[in-house]
């Protein structure tokens, strides 16, 4: 199967501009393609792993991708699918948001891997040395402003304002297309949805700076917005997005995100995101259909998902706590576990060697009072680590600690608290 009729299959292909001739380019080229990605934080978040996804299915079908960081757009800021102007970036912090973006692609995509191996580039190396002179008089000229007004980015903002800034976001974008083409022979851009009026528009500026005579061809390929069936935003929790950096989502998180898909998504995530066969594809989708109780799409999603983006060791540590925390069986996690799966509880630090665990349960704001304590206790109500106790004397010390840091209390069924021993 050749890439575009993998790519349609999965539903990855939202708009080309010349499919008949995309086609015919890729079956008898190793064709050079990129795809952008503005440093506007210290990490990627999984809306970006569509389009970087892309770049792999094509490097694994024979082409060169080219993941380009926007060192220099990132100053500026896209419009494109925003409704209000971005807070601009100093270069300090924009360069710093650069670097740690390169290290996350070269994990996702392959940059050693023989002639078709993955580069970086940052347009900051060609945008910073142009001047305001030759941006007018060398590219400017070739955009004229109805053209500009009516492009989707432009003309979404035109109600609510836009500045010159990012206006002219356009044309650095449409710059890069050309840089990379005349430098790289790149002919193939990809981007999201949002991005089809500046991918057509560095297309349109490579035609019109060719020499008389000479053809430029070249191509562009968006890939679909993804909606969720429920109405709510990809990417976002009540956390706020799930970032690619384990140190804001953790690699636990980030599995029970994918694990907790709605069932209604789970086949199109799976065609979207993995690499999966069809064959294989198709039997997730009939046991979903057949079995979903047993949730098997579900899983193959998150251990897919989980261990391309953190690697096995991390995949491996965030089932054992997904058990850990279905089981009760608390105890069987480490320090490191602790602080993954239980990230976002309620926490509370003691200095105390030991405390009485009706004191503790007020001071921690688990029980309301000390007669609520009691009473919570007498029930059945608590547990420690995992484990019931209904002690009313009861001391909680060292031999409650997991790592001589932790314990875990729960009360009821749900209520977990942290308990932070310093």
């Amino acid at each position: 199967m050749d890439i575009l009729q993998d790519l349609q299959q999965r539903g990855l292909i939202h708009q080309t501009t010349d499919d008949e001739g995309l086609q015919k380019h890729l079956s008898e080229n190793i064709v050079t393609l990129y795809c952008g990605f503005d440093p506007t934080a210290d990490s990627l978040h999984i809306g970006h792993l569509l389009p970087v996804l892309m770049l792999k299915r094509f490097q694994r079908a024979g082409h060169r991708p080219i993941a380009l960081i926007g060192g220099g757009t990132g100053m500026i800021g896209d419009p494109s699918g925003r409704s209000t102007e971005r807070t601009l970036n100093s270069a300090d912090v924009v360069k710093g948001f650069s670097e740690k973006i390169k290290e996350q692609l070269a994990k996702l995509l392959n940059f050693d891997e023989g002639e078709n191996a993955a580069v970086a580039r940052n347009n900051f190396d060609w945008l910073s040395r142009m001047s305001i002179i030759d941006f007018l008089r060398d590219t400017g000229k070739h955009f004229g402003i109805n053209y500009m007004l009516a492009k989707d980015s432009v003309e979404s903002r035109i109600e609510n304002g836009i500045s010159f800034t990012e206006f002219t976001y356009m044309i650095l974008q449409s710059l890069d297309f050309q840089n990379l083409y005349e430098k790289e022979n790149c002919t193939l851009q990809i981007g999201g949805s949002d991005q089809w009026g500046n991918i057509t528009a560095g297309m349109e500026l490579i035609r019109r700076t060719r020499e008389e005579g000479t053809e430029a061809k070249v191509y562009g390929l968006t890939v679909p917005l993804i909606t969720k069936a429920d109405g709510t935003k990809f990417g976002k929790t009540a956390g706020g997005a799930v970032w690619l950096d384990p140190e804001r989502t953790s690699p636990y998180e980030f599995y029970q995100f994918w694990i907790n898909t709605d069932d209604r998504d789970v086949i199109k995530f799976i065609k979207y995101f993995t690499f999966l066969e069809q064959e294989e594809v198709a039997e997730l989708e009939k046991k979903l259909q057949e079995e979903p109780e047993k949730r098997a799409a579900h899983t193959r999603l998150a251990e897919e998902m989980t261990e391309m983006v953190h690697g096995k060791q991390a995949l491996m540590q965030a089932k054992k706590i997904s058990a850990a925390l279905f089981s009760g069986d608390i105890k069987s996690l480490n320090g490191t576990e602790i602080e993954q799966g239980f990230k976002d509880v309620p926490s509370v630090g003691l200095t105390k060697e030991e405390v009485k665990l009706i004191d503790l349960l007020v001071e921690a704001g688990i029980s309301s009072s000390k007669r609520q304590a009691r009473e919570d206790i007498s029930n059945g109500a608590i547990y420690i680590n995992g484990d019931r106790y209904q002690d009313l004397n009861a001391m909680v010390g060292a031999g409650e600690r997991i790592d001589d840091k932790f314990t875990i209390i729960r009360r009821g069924k749900k209520k977990y608290f942290l308990i932070r021993f310093e």
